[in-house]
């Protein structure tokens, strides 16, 4: 789960409570198994226990599946909010953090996306016209309407609303970055709102390959390698793997290609419904990955 962390919420304890108690009331029949963060399925009762364990826990589930490809690896997934990354030694998660807060201490978590970040949380200026000019705070424009504007996503993967609520097209997503601007699509020119877009997008890249260095680092200081890079998520072509390249990693494998565009997309939600078929019916990844190619 991960609305645990929405402000309708007091806490987690509550935010759990609520979804498990949502969960049951819908499937009361059901067998419900929750992802906890260190990487097994736990009962909804031992879940109301212990919270924090299963609060944004759904990378756990991504890292397990990862373990059960690669003995040493080190996973990026970039979605349409967050960024995660999971090193795998020795055929184990070898995340230090647990929960978001721990994560976001030491790299394993970069609140960038996609989609839905806002401009103004990747860059506080942009270089136009020989000045540096600072940016509004206001939610003008997202990640979205970068991507979309520099053909990373089309419009049908802009799943998610708009800052402005109007449309998906690259007009009006030049508009909406225009606007960080406190600017608009008459004053500045299509290639400035295109060298915009690509500021921002060169900045999420930074943002991520300033992460992954952080975890390699740890790994490489205790002597351990972490390669081959693991991509998956709907950036990872243009956002993780040009993180990966940045830190100098030459061998790096996009999910997408191993195990299906469903596996690369959703890959949380995958690794959980294989983490329950290992559990309850000894189905083995690699036994997937045979079925799923046929």
């Amino acid at each position: 789960m991960t609305a645990e962390l929405s402000d309708v919420y007091k806490n987690k304890q509550e935010g759990v409570n609520h979804i498990l108690d949502c969960l049951e009331a819908t499937f009361p029949k059901a067998s419900l198994y929750i992802v906890e963060a260190g990487g097994t399925l736990i009962s909804p009762s031992e879940a109301r226990r212990r919270p924090l364990r299963v609060a944004a826990a759904n990378w756990a589930a991504t890292g397990w599946m990862m373990s059960q490809l690669f003995n040493n690896c080190a996973l990026i997934d970039v979605g349409s909010t967050t960024t995660t990354i999971v090193p795998i030694v020795a055929g184990k998660v070898a995340a230090e953090g647990l929960t978001d807060l721990e994560k976001l201490a030491n790299g394993e978590l970069v609140y960038t996306g996609v989609l839905r970040t806002n401009i103004a949380a990747v860059v506080q200026s942009i270089p136009l016209r020989d000045k540096k000019v600072m940016v509004s705070s206001e939610l003008f424009a997202t990640t979205g309407d970068v991507h979309l504007l520099l053909g990373n996503i089309t419009a049908e993967g802009y799943n998610v609303e708009t800052a402005d609520g109007r449309g998906r097209t690259k007009a009006e997503a030049a508009a909406r970055i225009a606007r960080v601007l406190c600017a608009d699509t008459d004053m500045l020119t299509a290639k400035e709102v295109m060298g915009v877009a690509g500021y921002v997008a060169e900045q999420q890249i930074a943002q991520v390959a300033e992460a992954l260095q952080e975890v390699l680092s740890r790994r490489k200081s205790r002597g351990k390698e972490t390669q081959p890079i693991v991509v998956t998520g709907i950036g990872r072509g243009f956002l993780a793997r040009r993180a990966a390249e940045r830190c100098g990693c030459e061998n790096i494998i996009d999910l997408g290609e191993l195990a299906g565009a469903e596996a690369s997309t959703a890959t949380p939600a995958i690794a959980t419904a294989l983490m329950a078929a290992n559990t309850l019916e000894r189905l083995r990844l690699r036994e997937w990955l045979t079925i799923s190619s046929l």
